[in-house]
């Protein structure tokens, strides 16, 4: 990867000047991460202000005392920064000397501006003869090299601590992993999950700040697809193991739990690779898609318009037999329609043969060089490009409508539904027989998602179509193991509980794939851009903006309608916790107080739908958010405390509701986070759908522990008879 520029400087971060050399960053050294980069900014914008300055010696008071302003704070930055930079030193030494160095290139530097703009030297620049910026503009040019490349340094070290910090994290989740899998008692599973648990939030933490802070969109989206499968694999590694502690003997039910431990380690090395910028295995230039092969193949096309002696002329004809060849994955596929087929067998003859006349073409352009054969040529490219047009769009129209159809076609999730009715049947033929039919439409979805992939527009739109392929495929096998451990102990609540969170990720895959469909069509259709203005609550909000004072136009209107729509869910759902709540007999409860401030708030949030309530700008509503999923870690954070007053089986049914609450805490916090640093507005209907999916299982989590809590009490009234006795209570 190149080194990558810095904003505010030409090339990478050099600033030019009439007459001293420009500066630049270290070639060798790589900015991947926009806080890096974000930190930069402000240097390289203050050094640009020094370096440009006019080179008129005669300046005035004003002017010169402008001047020194700015080295003092540059200087003084500095001087903060190489504090820091020390720190992080000195807890890591490992990189200390590396750090250190740098720090002490960075002061000297700095302190070197400061001194080559110090006002009583500009002052008497002609009777002293002192060196100044004036008079040793190279000097300073070699100072801001120095100060830019040690800076950079620094940061990079301290990128690389972050790096480790996930490195280590994922290390310890794969020693605890490797314990899970070897437990034999339910005690001792209990502790261990509930370590890893913990391990897991804090991967949680440190790989979404990292994803945040990628400048690669493809990188961003490999992360993205990798903590998916870690958030929701948490899940199923617990049912899955529950389930195997209960029926150690079943087959079926350790294929099961291989499948999940194996899932996981495969996303934990894979967060690992984009850390560390190592290349993915089995990542090669072949796997491109159709529409990357279309784009690059107009651009070669183009090339040798501007160049008659372009060399790549020979490669044309090549590239568009390899997109030929892939074209064949929709030709061969046994879903595509026999008029889609056809259409795409005669678009792909048509490019290949007016490629040829335009090759033809190009070689007599070559040698006539008349007005005539350059209008020719100009004909002949028009025509190949619009063949490659009308082929991408017939393969898009082909990949879209078929994975449409299959959507709706499977939207009702017949084939779970019987497959769980069997299993509490234990009907072992009907197992047979629909286990062949989520085969089936396994192969469907994964044969789809392979075409869609090809028509996707966008890099990280392949990465989410390749993991959509890979999760249908990898849970379609772990819903039938599951289903047959059901079939084989029928009357097993854990086993049935297990297969249920296999077909959530089922379902939960198909409604991606759904909204997957949205962004590829958008994408084709040039709406991103409109996509995010609408989704986003409106046109930048000042901050005296509410819903209120919105222009009605119509995308507006309807997003408010949306939004009321979804406030008012919200705010039906704040009367079902208050509800809950009262049903506490200790209203001082831990779990109630915050139970408690998590409704109001979001009460609060349904005034906001309606321009009402305490919540006014887009800021009130980023920090209602920050402390909304704070007070939700708060909640988990005191269920935990509770869990440990109960017994194994109840501790790990409160652990599963728990496991559900905390990722979605985190992912409203990295909304946030998102938010403040591209000042860009939120996505309103998102934060709000989540809260709603907060709320839910907070009501949840107060009944379930209303009936835990009176399940404990009752235990220690059985226990202790002689003593209510004695305290004449009975």
């Amino acid at each position: 990867m190149a080194a990558s520029p810095v904003p505010g400087g030409g090339g990478a971060g050099a600033v030019h000047s009439s007459n001293a050399p420009s500066f630049a960053f270290d070639p060798g050294l790589e900015i991947r991460t926009r806080s890096v980069e974000q930190t930069l900014l402000p240097l390289v914008s203050q050094i640009t202000t020094l370096i440009n300055h006019k080179d008129n010696t005669k300046k005035s008071d004003k002017t010169l005392q402008a001047i020194q302003r700015v080295g003092q704070a540059v200087n003084v930055a500095v001087g903060r920064f190489v504090k820091v930079g020390e720190a992080i030193a000195n807890e890591n030494w490992d990189l200390k000397e590396e750090i250190t160095i740098a720090c002490i290139e960075a002061k000297q530097a700095g302190e070197t501006i400061a001194a080559l703009t110090d006002v009583a030297k500009l002052n008497h620049v002609e009777s002293e003869g002192q060196i100044t910026i004036l008079t040793d503009k190279t000097g300073v040019v070699q100072a801001a090299r120095l100060l830019l490349s040690s800076v950079t340094k620094v940061l990079l070290l301290a990128d690389r601590v972050v790096i480790k910090q996930i490195v280590t994290s994922r290390n310890k989740i794969l020693a605890t992993m490797e314990r899970l899998e070897k437990v034999q008692s339910f005690q001792e599973f209990v502790q261990i999950f509930s370590q890893f648990g913990n391990e897991m939030v804090e991967f949680a933490h440190l790989t979404g700040d990292r994803q945040n802070d990628l400048k690669d969109e493809k990188k961003k989206a490999r992360m993205a697809v990798a903590r998916t499968v870690l958030e929701k694999g948490t899940m199923m590694l617990l049912t899955a193991s529950k389930t195997c502690l209960r029926h150690p003997s079943c087959d079926s039910a350790h294929k099961n739990k291989e499948g999940v431990f194996d899932r996981m380690r495969v996303a934990l090395e894979k967060v690992i690779e984009i850390v560390t910028d190592c290349k993915p295995n089995g990542e090669t230039d072949s796997s491109s898609s159709i529409f990357t092969g279309i784009k690059e193949l107009k651009l070669n096309i183009e090339a040798l318009r501007e160049n008659l002696y372009f060399e790549s002329k020979e490669n044309l004809s090549a590239a568009l037999e390899v997109i030929l060849e892939r074209v064949e994955d929709f030709t061969d596929s046994a879903y595509t329609s026999h008029e889609h087929r056809e259409r795409i067998l005669e678009l792909s003859v048509q490019a290949r043969t007016e490629l040829q006349q335009f090759i033809s073409m190009w070689m007599q352009a070559q040698s006539r060089k008349t007005k005539s054969a350059a209008e020719e040529l100009e004909l002949t490219m028009l025509k190949i490009s619009h063949s490659l047009h009308e082929l991408r769009k017939e393969l898009h129209s082909t990949a879209m409508q078929l994975a449409a159809d299959l959507l709706k076609f499977h939207a009702d999730h017949a084939v779970l539904k019987a497959l769980k009715v069997t299993g509490v049947e234990g009907n072992l033929e009907a197992l047979a027989e629909y286990a062949c039919k989520l085969s089936e439409q396994k192969e469907q979805l994964v044969e789809t998602c392979r075409l869609l992939r090809h028509v996707s527009g966008t890099e990280p739109l392949e990465i989410t179509c390749v993991h959509a392929e890979e999760t249908f495929q990898v849970t379609g096998q772990q819903i039938i193991s599951a289903a047959e451990t059901l079939t084989l102990h029928p009357s097993s609540k854990i086993a049935k509980e297990n297969l249920d969170v296999f077909c959530e990720a089922w379902e939960s895959q198909i409604s991606d794939m759904a909204t997957l469909l949205r962004e590829i069509s958008d994408v084709f259709e040039g709406r991103r851009g409109e996509k995010y203005d609408h989704l986003s609550l409106p046109k930048p909000l000042k901050n005296n903006t509410n819903l209120k004072s919105l222009k009605p136009d119509k995308s507006d209107s309807e997003e408010q309608a949306k939004i009321a729509k979804l406030g008012l869910k919200l705010g039906l759902l704040t009367s079902d916790a208050d509800c809950e709540i009262e049903k506490w007999e200790d209203q001082e409860n831990e779990i109630v107080q915050h139970g408690r401030n998590m409704s109001r708030m979001a009460y609060s949030l349904y005034l906001f739908t309606r321009g009402e309530g305490p919540l006014k700008t887009s800021q009130d509503l980023i920090h209602f958010l920050e402390v909304f999923a704070a007070e939700g870690l708060k909640l988990t954070s005191s269920v935990q405390s509770f869990s440990k007053q109960l017994k194994d089986d109840d501790k790990l049914m409160l652990l599963l509701e728990i496991n559900k609450l905390i990722p979605l805490c985190h992912q409203l916090q990295t909304i946030t986070k998102t938010s403040l640093q591209s000042k860009v507005f939120l996505k309103v209907d998102k934060c709000i759908t989540k809260i709603r999916s907060m709320m839910v299982l907070m009501v949840q989590l107060l009944s379930l522990c209303s009936k835990l809590l009176k399940k404990v009490e009752n235990n220690r009234w059985v226990s202790s008879p002689n003593k209510d006795i004695m305290d004449g209570k009975i």
